[in-house]
């Protein structure tokens, strides 16, 4: 009997299907919400796949909706991972929606995620490094790094307002006082 061996690690998922009638807003359109479910599946799957095992998401960044998605629409949700901390992993996403009948296809949003991976007690767990081998792995590379800087440096500026989230409900807010 031969031994199974274990497919590459892949670094990209990508999920396609076709936008339902139950993934409508008020305008006719899918709704933000399903787009939003939709990534962070697509997500959860590359960044699964890449660490073998179970992980969370801690951080979605910069989600940017260009166009609306249409019902009947091919949706197309590209995950791709493109940095690997110690624990986490960095995982762009695109959404692209394609009209069937035209087959003139756009891009409707983009975001990255990062997800933590967890070992069985819950606790998070080293993952296997990603390295860059082309320019635009690079380059990715390089933007995941300058979201996580810019992610730290909102950290600090939102601290002040987390610390007074009890003080004055509603919001707590200056503007809200």
């Amino acid at each position: 009997m031969k031994a199974k061996r274990n497919p590459p690690r892949e670094r990209a998922v990508t999920l396609r299907f076709v936008a339902e009638p139950a993934d409508e807003n008020l305008y006719g359109k899918v709704h933000g919400g399903a787009v939003m479910k939709w990534i962070d599946q697509a997500g959860y799957a590359c960044a699964t796949n890449w660490c073998a095992g179970a992980c969370v998401t801690v951080y979605v960044g910069g989600i940017r909706f260009y166009e609306p998605i249409q019902i009947g629409h091919l949706v197309e949700v590209q995950a791709r991972l493109i940095h690997t901390g110690r624990t986490s992993m960095h995982v762009a996403v695109d959404v692209l929606s394609r009209d069937l009948r035209t087959r003139e296809s756009h891009a409707t949003t983009h975001c990255v995620i990062v997800f933590v991976a967890l070992g069985a007690d819950g606790q998070p767990v080293d993952v296997p490094p990603w390295r860059p081998r082309t320019k635009a792995d690079r380059a990715l590379e390089d933007y995941a790094k300058r979201r996580l800087e810019l992610s730290r440096t909102l950290e600090v500026e939102r601290r002040p307002w987390l610390a007074r989230a009890g003080e004055d409900s509603p919001g707590a807010f200056p503007e809200n006082r």
